[in-house]
């Protein structure tokens, strides 16, 4: 059977219920984050509440627990699921009030946690993705975790359209990033992403990753840059919690070229693995 939470209880997936008058529900107000289990153990937990906590700042939702007692919630979660590998989706929104676009603040929050499996990396992570470009439609408050994603979903289909696996999103002729990942371009053994600004989501595997590379003698260029830059990069990869290090084989769309599983993306991938948890 599986279990989800719902506020601090922990109860079967099929008796779980959300209130209609839920601002998740109405407006997608509310932010969520994503963490992956390895041998059974949440990694990069606490970066990710800080994340939280960022978000909820941002927003002006009151976060209903403290970073303890979620951490507590998400380890119970995890061992009442029986979970390996995998992740953890847990979730707030700002709570229940009938429908307005001016919130209030003496709502309560919601709280909301739930597991899947995670996705087989290995033939992805050797021979690499196909990605779309194509314009990034979201607002302009991309720093911020919410579950409001109808512009990454409507890129995403985009991509899966034209039998892509990511779509990479620029504005205006800038890269910014992909639809539910990072983009690191590497050219002569330096790494190239676009500075955690608010037209990005400043991801925990992508910080990690910056944090590997500069240990290991990497340099690492924060920068926006132009569309055609992809023409000329030797390597390119996305990195998300759920996808790790994935390298690009392939852009398609507003501009086509391909790219090699390059030494340094395979590399990083090596260094990055190496910070996992393992069985123990």
């Amino acid at each position: 059977m599986e279990y989800i939470i719902q506020n601090e209880k922990i109860i079967p997936k099929t008796e779980a219920s959300i209130h209609f008058d839920d601002r998740g529900y109405y407006f997608g107000d509310g932010i969520y984050e994503v963490v992956k289990v390895y041998a059974g153990q949440p990694f990069a937990m606490d970066l990710h509440l800080n994340r939280l906590i960022e978000s909820s700042k941002k927003l002006d939702i009151t976060l209903p627990y403290s970073k303890e007692k979620i951490t507590q919630f998400i380890t119970t979660l995890i061992e009442k699921n029986s979970i390996q590998d995998g992740l953890v989706y847990f979730q707030v929104t700002r709570g229940v009030e009938p429908r307005n676009h001016l919130y209030s603040r003496e709502s309560t929050p919601i709280f909301t946690a739930f597991t899947q499996p995670a996705q087989t990396l290995e033939d992805s992570q050797k021979n690499g993705i196909d990605v779309w470009l194509t314009d990034d439609i979201r607002w302009l408050r991309c720093d911020i975790k919410t579950i409001n994603l109808l512009g990454n979903v409507m890129v995403k289909r985009e991509a899966a359209d034209n039998k892509c696996q990511e779509a990479i999103l620029h504005r205006n002729g800038t890269i910014t990033e992909g639809s539910s990942s990072n983009l690191f371009l590497i050219k002569d053994k330096v790494l190239y992403t676009h500075p955690a600004t608010n037209l990005i989501l400043n991801g925990i595997t992508r910080q990690l990753i910056i944090d590997v590379a500069q240990k290991h003698d990497y340099s690492v260029v924060e920068e926006p840059f132009p569309v055609d830059v992809l023409e000329h990069a030797d390597e390119a990869f996305i990195s998300s919690s759920s996808v790790e290090i994935t390298p690009i084989k392939a852009v398609y769309g507003q501009l086509s070229t391909t790219f090699p599983v390059g030494p340094v993306t395979k590399d990083l991938q090596k260094k990055f693995k190496e910070l996992l948890p393992k069985v123990k």
